[in-house]
């Protein structure tokens, strides 16, 4: 009897256990029903917090024109290194220690370093010592176009031997004259400051010589479609593409309508710099949209004669690279130029004019006023160094 009484009440604890438990799990899902109609009326406002993805990455570039080994100006560096060798380094002496202060540094050799081996040679078929490159090289430069009209004047072996002292040189671009196709199509990439960047270089001359069939990796000859699939390879891999372009007409102070059409293709293809040599002489600045164009640099070293011709200039900038919301953006800001002479009758040593006296130019200040108008005469955002430094 006593057990059936304790069975009832456990019974009955556990039908009020479970009583209780379903009138709490009822109310909870009544709450949940309502809460949920109310969401469903009302306008829940949402706050986002936007975070500011903007980087910014900067360096600076310096420009100079065509290194011209004439025979007395190879004759001279001889002298430098005591007869034995070539040293072209004391013609630099002035220019280092302003290269130095730049992260990048491009000239153009124009004349082929085929070497020594081959024989050395002047207008008009040049031949020149890898000494040059050295000097170069010590100087601060990395970045060096070969494609001009004097690339193939001692035929592919000077372009073979050319590559052979280009390629064992390391954190440079050397660009514009290959020795095969394969080497031509590699695309070579360099980072400066977190900015990446691509070099190109094409002529649109080469004197009357013919590229050899099959071998046109020898020297880049400018064409539409080389140049366009070429900017292609490199335009979605690269932060900043620069291209040099070997063009124009030589000693002449102003763009050919040829330049203008060409820098205005590779504007349209996304290049971001031209840098332009050939005529010998400075010629203007200007921007395409975003593309900045440098028609022509001069010359940087050479024999020729005349104080234009023997003028050149220097061109520095800051480049920026702005990345946001994953779109990246460069722009160029502080383009200042400095002009340079060429010294042929005292070691063929290269001054700023800024550096200049009578006794080195007479009559240096009207050259600096006349040279300064050409290169900004197509650009506000172009200045010339002044000569008080």
């Amino acid at each position: 009897m006593k057990k059936r009484k304790k069975k009832k009440l456990k019974r009955g604890i556990r039908d009020i256990l479970i009583v209780t438990v379903l009138v709490i799990i009822a109310s909870c899902f009544g709450l949940f029903l309502e809460r949920k109609e109310s969401l469903a009326n009302k306008k829940v406002k949402v706050e986002y917090t936007t975070v500011n993805t903007r980087k910014e990455s900067n360096a600076s570039l310096i420009m100079v024109g065509d290194a011209l080994i004439h025979g007395t100006v190879y004759q001279t560096a001889n002298r430098y290194a005591g007869y034995k060798g070539y040293d072209f380094k004391p013609m630099l002496k002035h220019i280092k220690p302003i290269v130095a202060n730049y992260d990048l540094a491009y000239y153009n050799q124009e004349t082929i370093l085929g070497g020594v081996e081959l024989g050395l040679s002047t207008y008009p078929m040049f031949n020149s010592p890898t000494d040059v490159g050295d000097a170069f090289l010590d100087a601060g430069f990395n970045i060096v176009s070969l494609a001009t009209n004097h690339t193939i004047d001692k035929g592919e072996k000077g372009v073979l031997n050319s590559r052979k002292y280009w390629n064992t040189k390391e954190n440079i671009i050397a660009a514009g004259s290959y020795s095969s196709f394969e080497e031509r199509d590699e695309v070579h990439i360099l980072e400066v400051n977190g900015i990446k960047y691509g070099f190109l270089s094409y002529t649109t001359y080469t004197n009357g010589l013919i590229v050899p069939k099959g071998k046109e990796y020898l020297v880049n000859v400018y064409n539409k479609d080389l140049i366009k699939s070429e900017i292609e390879r490199y335009r979605d891999k690269v932060d900043l593409l620069i291209v040099a372009m070997h063009w124009g007409t030589e000693y002449m102070t102003y763009p050919t309508s040829a330049q203008k059409e060409i820098a205005k293709y590779l504007a349209d293809l996304g290049v971001d710099l031209i840098i332009g040599t050939h005529p010998h002489v400075i010629e203007p600045i200007e921007y395409i949209d975003d593309t900045l164009v440098i028609y022509s640099l001069g010359n940087f070293v050479s024999s020729q004669i005349g104080v234009e011709r023997l003028t050149g200039l220097m061109l520095g900038l800051n480049i920026k690279k702005e990345e946001y919301h994953g779109k990246v953006t460069i722009s160029f800001s502080d383009i200042e130029g400095t002009l340079i002479y060429t010294d042929r009758n005292n070691g063929y040593i290269v001054y700023p004019y800024n550096e200049l006296n009578n006794n080195i130019l007479n009559g240096y200040k009207n050259y600096y006023d006349k040279y300064s108008k050409v290169v900004t005469a197509y650009s506000d955002k172009v200045t010339v160094k002044s000569l008080e430094g």
